[in-house]
């Protein structure tokens, strides 16, 4: 088995991560992936750079500028094209839609999810750069507990992270927009959780690496690609076990009841890129806010940092089809579609028992 070290750069991708190495599909192509552990966006980029991992599972915004500074950052693949939050909000802060939210402030987390919220809210009419909406990234010296570019902090600064929906809770903010399972546990401690348009991103699990490496390790790189095609395959076509993984080995911000785990299945498996194409809307998207984030991505243009020949050949070697073929399984691609499917978690809900085991099988709970 060849080791191969694969860090995240936020805890929510290993929803994925851990189905697919539970599934043994890398293992199918003799690899023994690292992929359990977090890295800063500055250590990202250095230890792609000196070869210390092979890949990493993200880093969106920065790599821009870092290009036209002579980095040799590269994306292989992409998982989701789509981020879908929900707006979280207190039963009476008189908020029932995003244009509400004109002149409040509204608690972010992180850099990347924190340039996702800015550039929501300013394609929904409201610009925090023209002040017509506060993002807040500190409250009362308390830090968000999803950044994740904390690491390594001491016991003291720990007791200072609080997630952001308690920021909510608490009046710090007025509204926060928020994933799963973060807007799952407001819901249940009583907040308000409104339906949103989904945005178009690049983010979640990003195949990166050095173009260097890439280059001098084609079959390396396609046999990785492999696996996490084969993963995403699992994923689709094997609910019960991929909830039951995602239960039992997502905990990051506390344990998953069933129905939460089937919550975050079902928001994900639609959404997933069965060859790991990157959408045209979704780079658009995340270029604007490396252009906000450092104006010497403006030098490069978007595509330079995407090699997708790797995934091309696989795609058209009929491997994904033949892959599907016994299993076919509906990928949705229309973004309105999309968002009818998952409108409220009372949709998703309905396909399972109460016991939160999907309707149809037989779990022995009843």
């Amino acid at each position: 088995m060849q080791k191969i070290a694969f860090p995240y750069r936020a805890a929510t991708h290993l929803n994925l991560l851990h189905v697919i190495a539970e599934s043994g599909s890398w293992g199918k192509y003799d690899l023994d992936v690292n992929y359990d552990y977090q890295v800063k966006k500055e250590e990202a980029h250095d230890l792609v750079a000196r070869g210390e991992v092979e890949f990493v599972g993200g880093n969106h915004v920065s790599t821009y500028g870092h290009r036209a500074r002579g980095d040799n950052w590269v994306y292989v693949g992409q998982t989701l094209n789509m981020v879908r939050t929900k707006l979280v909000v207190r039963p009476d802060a008189g908020i029932d839609k995003v244009s509400d939210l004109k002149h409040k402030k509204v608690g972010i987390r992180g850099m990347h999810p924190g340039l996702n919220d800015w550039l929501f809210l300013k394609q929904h009419g409201l610009d925090a750069d023209r002040d017509e909406v506060e993002l807040v990234r500190k409250v009362n010296g308390l830090e968000n507990q999803e950044a994740a570019t904390q690491l390594d902090i001491d016991e003291a600064a720990k007791a200072r992270r609080s997630p952001l929906w308690q920021w909510v809770r608490d009046g710090h903010v007025d509204a926060a927009l928020l994933t799963a399972p973060s807007h799952l546990y407001a819901e249940e401690a009583g907040l308000k959780v409104i339906d949103v348009d989904p945005l178009p991103m690049i983010w979640f699990t990003t195949i990166s690496s050095n173009l260097v490496f890439v280059r001098q390790n084609p079959e390396l790189v396609t046999r990785f690609l492999k696996g996490i095609i084969d993963g995403i395959h699992f994923f689709k076509t094997q609910p019960e076990k991929s909830i039951d993984i995602i239960m039992r080995r997502y905990t990051k911000e506390g344990q998953l009841t069933r129905p939460q785990a089937a919550y975050i299945y079902n928001n994900l498996k639609d959404d997933l890129e069965p060859a790991l194409y990157p959408r045209m809307d979704a780079i658009a998207n995340v270029y604007e806010e490396a252009k906000r984030e450092d104006k010497d991505a403006l030098k490069v243009n978007p595509m330079a940092l995407w090699d997708l020949h790797y995934i091309r050949e696989i795609d058209d070697s009929g491997y994904i089809r033949d892959l599907y073929a016994n299993a076919p399984v509906k990928v949705a691609t229309d973004p309105e579609d999309v968002a009818r499917r998952f409108a409220n978690a009372e949709m998703i809900t309905s396909e399972m028992k109460k016991c939160g085991h999907m309707l149809g099988t037989t779990c022995g709970c009843d």
